[in-house]
């Protein structure tokens, strides 16, 4: 008895994203429906990647993995927020809560970084288009990715270790609807202002720096732009950039507005939305941006259809 009563006040209470008003209800749904094309999307264009050999490249390898990423985040978050809206419940473990953290703090701070290091071949592309296949091969892009990966899974390790390790007093409510690191250090008793600091410190590191190289490498390419002589490369290096430079502006600005605030000036409703913004919408966004605007992946996706159209006239004759 004694060992069940433990287990019960290990466990934490999500508030959720919905209650059950109708309104509610059609909300849930629709997020439902914008998971469903977040998680077909990004394997849409893992896929098309894979099979498509001209997209065998740096860009799209890295491409790649920031679907893999978004895929990951959707997944990590809006399954237990669905499970715990339709069954009733609102407990997770406290094991499924520091999970749940370590991976969307894992994603978060590897798309950070990736998406910074894309920013590099964009520019190697543009300034250095010579040198690309010497400046960007598969080592080198595989190193990005493993650095990105790496580098945010051991920060988010730390943080994970180290706040399941602090004090929780009081209600064990998390008035988020999945395990975020703001809204769970709310539950912390004593004093952490040492520890908010130092996260504060890394925010500044994972967020900020990768904006100033994503910023310093966009002025290099905006540099090489204005020096071409024809428009048509113009237009070339800005339809190229265009894609990524929407996907960050998305993506840091959403982390920005989450991390960057005060403890004292955030509320569980401004921290919900933001969290929506960069954890349901920015994933369901990036594939679609990335298909729409860029013709080889256009392409690939045009030429995968119209295989499978062949195929199936082709079954329908010998039937």
């Amino acid at each position: 008895m004694w060992q069940r009563n433990q287990t019960s006040l290990a466990d934490f209470i999500l508030e959720g994203l919905f209650d059950d008003f109708l309104t509610h209800l059609f909300l849930f749904s629709l997020t439902i429906v914008v998971f469903l094309i977040a998680v077909s999307g990004n394997m849409l264009t893992i896929l098309l990647i894979c099979a498509d050999a001209r997209l065998h490249t740096p860009m799209y390898f890295l491409l790649s993995q920031l679907s893999l990423m978004d895929l990951m985040h959707v997944s990590t978050t809006i399954p237990k927020m669905a499970t715990n809206y339709l069954s009733g419940k609102k407990t997770i473990s406290f094991v499924g809560c520091a999970t749940q953290h370590f991976l969307y703090l894992s994603l978060g701070g590897a798309e950070c970084l990736l998406l910074a290091l894309m920013s590099y071949d964009r520019y190697v592309a543009i300034c250095h288009p010579l040198r690309y296949t010497v400046l960007m091969n598969r080592k080198v892009g595989l190193m990005m990715v493993v650095m990105s990966w790496l580098g945010a899974s051991i920060n988010s390790l730390i943080h994970t270790v180290i706040l399941m390790h602090l004090p929780f007093c009081g209600s064990r409510k998390i008035h988020h609807f999945y395990c975020e690191f703001p809204a769970i250090l709310k539950l912390v008793c004593g004093d952490i202002t040492v520890y908010e600091t130092i996260v504060y410190i890394i925010s500044i590191v994972l967020l900020l720096l990768p904006t100033l190289f994503i910023s310093t490498s966009y002025a290099f390419i905006l540099h090489s732009v204005i020096q071409m002589r024809s428009a048509g490369s113009k237009r070339n290096a800005f339809a190229t950039c265009s894609s990524h430079l929407i996907v960050v502006s998305f993506w840091f600005g959403a982390c920005i507005f989450s991390y960057m605030r005060p403890r004292s000036q955030r509320t569980p409703l401004q921290d919900k939305v933001g969290s929506v913004f960069y954890s349901i919408i920015t994933p369901t966004l990036n594939p679609l941006i990335y298909t729409l605007r860029n013709k080889d992946v256009a392409k690939a996706l045009r030429g995968v259809m119209g295989r499978e159209i062949l195929t199936q006239r082709w079954q329908l004759q010998l039937s």
